[in-house]
């Protein structure tokens, strides 16, 4: 294998690896694409890349620039991590009650962070970026949620990775965060088949899910609507907090795949689909790894403890 010229060459390509065991019909296989083995751990180090490369080529992001950016934590962390290599100042708000190991992946790679009140979430970090984006025209607010290099880069690298490693793929679970995923993967494999059928998984409205959303309860992100969600979506799994831990303990105990939280949401939709159909084959997202949330216990913790402190840490 020839060396890479850089740690954000690395970026896409991740594996995927069949999980059929944990499926409820014997004539469904699962299969799991791996997005922690990016090199910043998450699929969110796809986005990063493509926000950042459409702002140098636009012209808004020039060497020394300062970018600007709301996170619950690992698309902060993927731009932190390309922003170490190209030289650019980095600020996440970022809600005060996030895990321990995200706030300090963000430091080691030299992002600002301005905080904001973990009570009000993703969203409320949302708000303050807004507000602090029109206070400081001069920085680039990149805005996952309304950005369309994110949708597109998993149009253009995601979707068509996953139709070459299963082809045979029938249906596609994502959690539904920024929607980008579910847009771009969607996209890609209704064109090339419009019998897939593309599902989100997102909590029961009301319920504190960070990472993932319930359209529900009123913000739909930018990207959503511009990228025809209503139309793309072939329906949805509502997913509870206690479900996405049952679903996370499974990969790890059963397939030795330790992943987060919103992974295991993803499973439970993949296991509730499966449930459903008579034959097929289901691929989900795995969106990160289990080591950003150790400090959090929910692997070894009782259940039922866990589950407490569901509405007090963001595990997405």
């Amino acid at each position: 294998m020839a060396p890479y010229s850089s740690i954000i060459d690395l970026i896409g390509n991740t594996p995927v690896i069949e999980v059929s065991e944990l499926s409820p019909n014997p004539d469904v296989k699962i299969y799991a694409k791996l997005e922690g083995q990016n090199p910043a751990g998450s699929v969110k180090d796809r986005i990063a890349k493509s926000m950042i490369l459409d702002a140098e080529r636009d012209g808004r992001l020039v060497p020394g620039g300062t970018i600007l950016e709301p996170s619950s934590g690992n698309t902060g962390i993927a731009l932190a991590m390309i922003c170490s290599v190209k030289g650019y100042n980095l600020k996440i708000v970022l809600p005060d009650n996030v895990s321990i190991e995200r706030r300090q992946l963000l430091e080691v790679w030299g992002a600002e962070i301005i905080p904001s009140p973990g009570n009000e979430g993703s969203n409320g970090a949302v708000r303050r970026a807004l507000k602090i984006a029109e206070d400081n025209p001069e920085w680039v607010f990149l805005y996952q949620y309304g950005n369309e290099a994110n949708p597109e880069m998993h149009y253009r690298t995601t979707g068509p990775e996953i139709l070459e490693d299963v082809p045979a793929v029938s249906h596609f679970v994502a959690g539904l965060g920024t929607s980008g995923t579910l847009m771009g993967v969607g996209r890609f494999l209704k064109e090339k088949n419009p019998e897939i059928q593309i599902l989100a998984v997102e909590p029961p409205a009301g319920e504190s899910v960070e990472g993932l959303r319930s359209l529900e309860d009123g913000f739909i992100p930018p990207v959503f609507e511009k990228w025809d969600g209503w139309d793309l979506l072939d329906g949805k799994r509502i997913i509870r907090p206690i479900e996405s831990i049952e679903c996370a303990r499974k990969l790890a105990q059963t397939c030795g795949i330790f992943a987060g939280i919103s992974s295991g949401a993803a499973l439970a939709g993949a296991l509730r689909v499966a449930e459903q159909i008579e034959r097929g084959s289901i691929v989900f997202i795995v969106c990160d790894g289990g080591w950003k949330y150790l400090s959090t216990e929910a692997w070894t913790k009782p259940l039922d403890e866990v589950a407490e402190t569901i509405d007090r840490i963001i595990y997405f």
